[in-house]
């Protein structure tokens, strides 16, 4: 009898093992997809088992029990998280788990450029890959009241950055961080400003600031265009910059500044009105934030591009003139 439970013994103890070494052979063998790559949503408060349920549905070839139970063993259910994911061939078992726990949602991005205003942003939203559009069809009125903004013009409000998000996650989501990302960097340059600055507001900051964006050919030199702009709103000169009076025409611009466009009145006509615009015309990078708000010193009032990318700055209306017969009309 003694020798009969010996057997029994060692029987079970060498099927023990054999279990062990096949589950430790099978957590690391790939798992079989229906398709090249499965896209995986667990929800928040989904059971381990129901982890092991969706794994299934989402397209994998395997047991859900057996999942489930490799879950249980690793120790780490409570450690799995809810999301979106996405899972490639080559996936085991083992990596699958480290995924969950993890928390490695399947991710795309969309990069909001500096310079852009809110329709350019708005259609790149529109072509973002996993993105819900759920302010498609939204006017900016609407989109600026569902950002907690009602009354707001969204121009400007966004800062331009590269922006990760979860598959199906939503463009509303996103703008939501866009703009808080730029209250945290207007907030930050406001605090560093001069003090001597013409501008009695962040917000007058931001419009400045979206005009230096768009006319700053060379990255070194938005200080100095900067500079010119200040000077000109302390002396009470027009600003008379082309790219508030193209943001003015809005879809109307073909390309092709004309003359009656710098003569017809809009709010954005800096040649027709004195001081700032009344919203911004771009989104600004933080370095143009920064020159907004620290321009460079100096008595410069006129700049014109020298063809390069870079610009003549002049402190009188003669050396711009010359400047301008120089460098736009070929004239020595």
């Amino acid at each position: 009898m003694r020798r009969f439970f010996l057997n029994v013994f060692l029987l079970g103890a060498l099927i023990a093992v054999a279990i062990g070494a096949w589950g430790l052979w099978w957590v690391h063998q790939p798992l079989k997809l229906s398709a090249p790559s499965l896209d995986l949503s667990i929800e928040p408060g989904t059971t381990p088992r129901g982890i092991a349920q969706a794994v299934v549905d989402a397209g994998v070839d395997v047991q859900p029990r057996l999942l489930y139970w490799w879950f249980r063993i690793s120790g780490q259910t409570r450690q799995m998280r809810a999301g979106s994911y996405e899972l490639e061939p080559g996936v085991t078992p083992k990596i699958l788990l480290n995924v969950l726990v993890r928390g490695e949602e399947a991710t795309r991005s969309v990069v909001l450029v500096e310079g852009w205003n809110i329709r350019q942003v708005r259609a790149a939203l529109a072509k973002a890959d996993q993105l819900r559009p759920d302010t498609a069809a939204m006017t900016d009125e609407a989109l600026m009241e569902k950002l907690g903004h009602a009354g707001q013009h969204p121009e400007g409000r966004f800062f331009p950055d590269t922006y990760t998000y979860s598959k199906n996650s939503t463009d509303l989501a996103l703008l939501q961080r866009a703009m808080r990302a730029m209250d945290r960097k207007l907030a930050a340059a406001w605090a560093a400003r001069a003090s001597d600055l013409p501008l009695k507001s962040p917000d007058e900051a931001l419009i400045l600031a979206s005009i230096v964006e768009k006319e700053t050919g060379k990255a070194n030199e938005r200080a100095q265009i900067a500079s010119v702009f200040v000077n000109r709103l302390r002396v009470g000169m027009p600003l008379q910059t082309d790219p508030t009076v193209i943001y003015g025409l809005g879809t109307h611009f073909d390309g092709n500044l004309r003359k009656k466009d710098l003569q017809t009145d809009t709010p954005w006509n800096t040649y027709t009105r004195n001081g700032l615009p009344p919203t911004p015309i771009s989104m600004p990078g933080k370095a143009a934030l920064l020159a907004a708000v620290q321009p460079a010193q100096g008595k410069s009032l006129y700049f014109v591009s020298r063809g390069d990318g870079s610009s003549q700055f002049s402190n009188s209306l003669e050396e711009h003139n010359n400047a301008v017969n120089r460098y736009q009309r070929n004239r020595q």
